[in-house]
């Protein structure tokens, strides 16, 4: 599990307690992700897009959690070089170790906690790949990717890579301490994530006690989706129940509530699930592999583009040991 954590979480800011006027947000629906296969042979397990309309997920398109998986020795893949343009990737571990390479100079090894966060823009090349020393070794994987869109007034903004470690994640708890949440972009009741964005975004992870409940002030103009990573709880005050690799999609409200359920799992100890939702953009979508666009002729320049090698060219690096 991530690194950062606290053993009294009351020792952080807390969340604000919601007041009798604020509008709860009730649950629209709960989805299960699909089971697919990516990069070099690993498992995802994927929400969006498929069993949620990509206008729904907006401004997100794409989420995948990687694992839970223990790699025996020599087993463990990664997603070899690609390019993309349109969009951001950001890749979230929790357990693992990850190495990234892109053509625009950006890279480095994020480990448990860490997050890479990549504007691919007007087009760039990358790989995400397990370092030697972890292929070697082996162990547990567990990571999250996100891909958040970019406006079309960005669409062609130039590439840019942020390594964000664990300990500058910003870290609060519920009013009551009985949840931690690690914010990584956005803001949430007044505090700032230190991930910069395009897009207005919220993305943090949070940990819940069993029996816990968090209740979240929220931006009623951002989309409101919370996503399972482990555990089993219940969203919203109707108590909808959901585990592991469910999708909650709440509705129209300021307060997003989630709670922890009274007997959680072996593997996971607590609830643990990743709070999202962004200022939808509301513009066409046109997707093509690893491009993100508004218009079909921009797909197609997109491929042009990279068969004729504009998008960059692979570097010669030097892989670590």
């Amino acid at each position: 599990m991530p690194a950062i954590t606290v053993e009294n979480p009351l020792v952080l800011p807390r969340l604000t307690a919601p007041t009798a006027a604020a509008t709860h947000q009730p649950v629209k629906q709960v989805v299960s992700s699909h089971h697919v296969v990516e990069g070099a042979g690993f498992e995802v397990w994927r929400p969006f897009p498929g069993a949620v309309d990509s206008h729904i997920a907006d401004p997100f398109f794409l989420l995948d959690q990687l694992g839970p998986v223990v790699n025996e020795p020599n087993k463990a893949v990664g997603a070899p070089w690609h390019p993309h343009r349109g969009f951001e990737t950001v890749t979230y571990l929790l357990d693992g170790s990850v190495e990234h390479h892109d053509s625009n100079g950006g890279g480095g090894i994020i480990g448990e906690g860490d997050t890479q966060w990549m504007t691919a823009g007007s087009g760039i090349l990358h790989d995400e790949i397990p370092p030697e020393a972890f292929k070697r070794s082996g162990g547990r994987t567990h990571g999250v990717q996100l891909w958040v869109n970019l406006p079309a007034v960005s669409k062609f903004a130039p590439p840019r890579y942020q390594s964000i470690v664990a300990k500058d994640l910003t870290l609060l708890s519920s009013h009551d301490g009985g949840a931690l949440v690690r914010l990584i972009a956005g803001t949430l009741d007044g505090h700032a994530g230190p991930g910069s964005t395009y897009t207005p975004i919220t993305y943090a992870h949070a940990s819940l006690s069993p029996d816990a409940q968090l209740q979240v002030p929220w931006d009623p103009s951002f989309s409101s989706m919370a996503y399972v990573l482990g555990g089993r709880g219940f969203a919203g005050l109707e108590r909808r129940p959901v585990e592991a690799h469910q999708l909650v999609l709440f509705g129209p409200g300021d307060v997003m509530t989630v709670t922890a359920a009274t007997q959680q799992t072996d593997e996971f100890p607590n609830l643990e699930i990743l709070l999202l939702g962004g200022l939808p953009l509301r513009e066409p979508i046109v997707h093509y592999g690893p491009f993100l666009m508004n218009t079909r002729q921009q797909i197609l320049d997109a491929v042009d583009d990279f068969n004729s090698g504009r998008m960059g060219t692979i570097p010669a690096v030097e892989y670590s040991n």
